[in-house]
């Protein structure tokens, strides 16, 4: 271990390698070179994949002028594809990979299971359903009609869960089981709705189902961007008591956490994280279960952490973004949520075997 301390003092094992940066006389900042590595890998990602997808379309560019397009150079008709069309697309996977990132980084250190997403768990179904009320029997179709439906939904299922699973306090365990049966029954009244509906309607809330990113434009993501900066602040002030939350209530106590008053504002944050992805863009699954774990077993740590989290759910939702448009061009468009749910898939079936061997 390479982490610094004072003169006298008997140096803390952590579990694994880190230094540590003093931030004047009482802060102290302590990092890891080989999780600091993996971010900056991570961010190159992102952005290279980001540059690709503002390539692709109807008018392929290469990535030479799509950065010259960036930069102000090149003819109008170029800016005005990639600036005014593209971009916004392309920064809200970069915006919403990050906030699923942090959303499932939340609640896998709160229920300290790698199965604790909030996709699982059973916020998206919620959001789902309440979106089908309001387009199915409200009459809604407007954008904001229908976010605002979203992120209702997202909430309400939510506090539900978490009531339903309260019994002097909340254990991790019994909140992703409540969330699941929660889910599957927010699931059949969702099919139930669109059996009944007509089907120009119910075409239009399984489109809204899949989660694509083609919807989000200038009007959407700005105020997408300053809700997620609200929510990196809220991260940042609590993301101390995470950490302390994951050793036990009574240990985060003696640490002078109190878990009952910190534990509803985290869930409040993370469910909020990903209400808003699915508000702008629909449901995305499994970026939220998989980018906190991917960026642990990447940087070696000995749990998840919502900066690597945050940098792999952008790095796997702008590539994902990208395949999407490659795929377009090479076949037909296909949502961003089908191959993240296909992606995620996947890794849901390696790490249940992994589990699942491990306990033998």
């Amino acid at each position: 271990m390479s982490a610094s301390v004072s003169p006298g003092r008997t140096p803390i094992d952590f579990g694994y390698s880190s230094r540590q940066t003093r931030l004047g006389t009482r802060l102290s900042l302590r990092w890891s070179v080989r999780s600091v590595a993996v971010n900056a890998a991570l961010v190159a990602i992102a952005l290279v994949a980001a540059v690709l997808a503002l390539g692709f379309g109807d008018y392929p560019f290469s990535p030479a002028e799509v950065v010259a397009a960036l930069a102000g150079q090149g003819d109008e008709f170029q800016r005005m594809i990639v600036i005014e069309w593209r971009l916004p697309v392309a920064l809200a996977a970069l915006l919403f990979g990050l906030l699923l990132g942090i959303g499932g980084a939340v609640f896998q250190s709160l229920t300290r299971n790698p199965l604790g997403s909030p996709d699982v768990i059973g916020f998206d179904t919620g959001a789902y359903t309440a979106v089908a009320i309001a387009v199915l029997t409200l009459g809604t179709k407007n954008y904001w009609g229908v976010a605002s439906a979203a992120l209702i939904g997202g909430l309400a299922t939510a506090a539900l869960v978490y009531l339903l699973a309260y019994r002097r306090g909340v254990q991790g365990f019994r909140l992703i089981i409540v969330g699941i049966a929660v889910s599957a029954m927010l699931g059949a009244v969702n099919i139930y709705l669109v059996t009944r509906a007509d089907i120009t309607d119910s075409m239009s809330v399984g489109f809204w189902a899949a989660g694509s990113l083609s919807r989000v434009g200038w009007e959407g993501l700005i105020p997408a961007t300053i809700g997620g900066l609200i929510i990196v602040g809220l991260i940042a002030v609590l993301a101390p008591s995470l950490r302390q939350l994951e050793l036990g209530d009574d240990a985060a106590l003696s640490q002078g956490v109190n878990a009952n008053r910190a534990r509803p504002a985290l869930l409040i944050t993370g469910v909020a994280a990903t209400a808003l992805v699915t508000a702008a863009a629909g449901p995305i699954g499994f970026v939220a279960l998989a980018a906190p774990q991917l960026a642990r077993r990447l940087a070696g740590t000995p749990g998840v952490t919502v900066g690597g989290a945050a940098c792999m759910g952008a790095a796997l939702l702008t590539c994902a973004h990208a395949l999407s448009l490659l795929i377009a061009e090479l076949y037909r468009p296909i949502p961003v949520g089908l191959i993240t749910v296909c992606l995620g898939g996947l890794y849901l079936i390696w790490l249940l075997i992994r589990e699942t061997r491990k306990s033998l």
